[in-house]
């Protein structure tokens, strides 16, 4: 091939010399002032890509050049197989499920797709699109975020007629996202573990973790390395197998998929029920519910399936089984024993329930 391309009006004149003239190559050379390699380069590639002389009028120096230099094509490298991306990032969040597994098993389908390292590029580049509470792969079974809202809905006291605020409690699975919440009367430790309690009766298992937010019902001391849990707490997650694993204070990445659960939980329940009116906690739950559910079986555009969907695919079989028994409230009270030494006694103290099964604190 030749180091550089000719001037389109000397590669006329090349072409001119050659069928008019019916010079040898040398000659052309010397006439056009270039090399014989050239000249014998330039005349095969007229040759393959079908220019003869005279050119057509509407050849122009463009078109000619876009003819004699193509690139040859490779049919086989014209388009690799376009992974799913969409299905391949459900399949990471399985147990053990890694990117080189998931390329081998597309290799198997596609022998002449992507190389490895170009897959991975690829998968991050597109991964990179979705929101940032999507982005993180979490296993199956591994984590479930909970919080309470900042925008609170209300119900009304049916002896004052005033307007009293409660509180949204929120829960999200990892892995499928899928959606728990409910209002309760309040923030405090009764409220709090009953939230965990139905929530996990929604879901039909727990996670082997549970990362709240560093709220005093949860976490009595927030620290970065020895985060000091609230023991009722931590009985609660030990009586349903799960670990307790605040996240940092300050730090909403360390828990980005309840901080945008939360924000759903604000456009798609509380906005729609904002002008329905709610006595009872337990009236306003039953509202809460019928819009989650309706928030959890709609189609999301990243993925193009529902949360419930990726539930019962990916996350429902990797959840652990609920206890026999339902977690009971209790609370430590210090006895004092005698002047030398103290214990603590566990005095149980069970919540009642009402009908709904709901924490009748307002019945």
């Amino acid at each position: 091939m030749a180091a550089t391309r000719l001037l389109m009006r000397r590669l006329r004149e090349l072409l001119r010399l050659k069928y008019e003239t019916g010079l040898s190559h040398r000659a052309i050379a010397q006439a056009c002032a270039v090399g014989l390699g050239t000249v014998s380069d330039y005349l095969a590639r007229a040759t393959a890509a079908g220019v003869a002389w005279p050119l057509p009028n509407d050849l122009d120096d463009a078109a000619l050049e876009a003819r004699l230099f193509a690139r040859p094509v490779n049919p086989a490298r014209v388009a690799p197989a376009l992974p799913d991306w969409a299905h391949l990032h459900q399949e990471l969040k399985g147990p053990g499920v890694t990117l080189q597994l998931v390329w081998l098993e597309y290799r198997a389908v596609h022998p002449t797709g992507y190389a490895y390292s170009h897959f991975c590029a690829r998968y991050r580049r597109w991964a990179h699109t979705l929101k940032p509470s999507m982005r993180q792969v979490h296993r199956a079974g591994e984590k479930l975020f909970v919080d309470f809202s900042g925008k609170r809905p209300s119900v009304v006291d049916a002896t004052t007629g005033a307007l009293v605020a409660v509180e949204l409690f929120v829960g999200v699975l990892g892995a499928s996202g899928l959606i728990y919440a409910e209002a309760t009367r309040t923030q405090d430790l009764a409220s709090w573990v009953g939230a965990h309690v139905r929530m996990v009766e929604y879901f039909g298992g727990s996670t082997a973790l549970w990362v709240p937010d560093n709220l005093k019902s949860g976490v009595t001391t927030a620290n970065y390395y020895e985060p000091e849990i609230n023991r009722t707490y931590a009985d609660l997650a030990r009586h349903y197998g799960a670990v307790v694993l605040p996240a940092r204070a300050a730090h909403p990445r360390d828990k980005p998929q309840v901080e945008v659960s939360v924000q759903i939980a604000q456009r798609w329940i509380l906005a729609v029920l904002r002008h329905q009116t709610f006595f009872t906690l337990a009236d306003l739950n039953v509202a809460i519910r019928t819009c989650l559910d309706a928030v959890n079986d709609r189609p999301m555009q990243a993925v193009g399936v529902s949360r419930r969907t990726l539930f019962e695919q990916i996350e429902r079989p990797a959840l652990r089984p609920l206890p026999s028994t339902r977690y009971e409230l209790a609370t430590w009270t210090p006895r004092r024993v005698n002047i030398f030494c103290g214990v603590l006694s566990y005095v149980p103290q069970p919540a009642r329930m009402s009908k709904s099964g709901y924490v009748s604190q307002d019945d």
